[in-house]
């Protein structure tokens, strides 16, 4: 009998909901745990044991403990035999990849101006400069997410797939904060409401947090 994974990061945090998204999607067995602020501080030597860059999430499955939310999610899904999430043949793998890293680099500085700064008022990030900058990159990449979608219902084509968690999320934060401008984007308006009709995304991502 396979041993029951462990995810440990506040269900709370941005990166943890992710990965909660995807293990109801896989329907897989898990118990998470409350780690991080408000809760059990990362700097306890049991979690630093596990992750010494004391960041959350973090997978346990049996003897293997990976971090890094992008990271858990391609191991899940390639644990599952997930093909229709996480396709084998490079050129669809690849398609599916670059949208999960566009998410981790592009989206970095906007997420930390807009909703960091700009929503929450967190130092350093509140500075007036980068919120304003933070904001303005959000609508630009929320833009081309648009674009993206125009000819096809999910990022890497006809079907949901791994690319869709990451960006799904911040869309989400997109329609949820309350200090940004937002023109129409009816692509984006669309997937917004199709990722919406899936239970797990109501769950853990659409649930009344932003």
């Amino acid at each position: 009998m396979e041993p029951m994974l462990r995810l440990l990061g506040r269900h709370n945090a941005f990166n943890v909901r992710k990965v909660l998204w995807l293990l109801d999607e896989l329907g897989l067995p898990f118990a998470q745990e409350d780690w991080g602020r408000g809760f059990r501080s990362t700097d306890d030597p049991e979690f630093l044991a596990l992750n010494p860059l004391g960041t959350v999430p973090v997978l346990v499955d049996g003897e293997a403990v990976i971090r890094e939310s992008h990271v858990i999610l391609r191991y899940l899904a390639a644990r599952a035999g997930a093909e229709a999430l996480y396709p084998t043949p490079l050129a669809a793998r690849a398609k599916v990849e670059a949208w999960m890293d566009w998410v981790a680099y592009e989206m970095s500085m906007p997420m930390r101006g807009a909703y960091l700064g700009g929503e929450l008022g967190l130092s350093p990030w509140n500075r007036a400069s980068f919120v304003q900058m933070g904001r303005a990159e959000y609508a630009r990449r929320m833009g081309q997410l648009d674009e993206a979608l125009r000819d096809a219902p999910y990022l890497a084509g006809e079907a949901f797939t791994l690319a869709d968690i990451p960006a799904g999320f911040v869309v989400h934060r997109w329609f949820s904060m309350k200090s940004v401008e937002r023109t129409p984007l009816p692509a984006l308006a669309a997937y917004y409401e199709r990722l919406s009709e899936r239970p797990a995304y109501r769950a853990h991502i659409r649930n009344g947090l932003p």
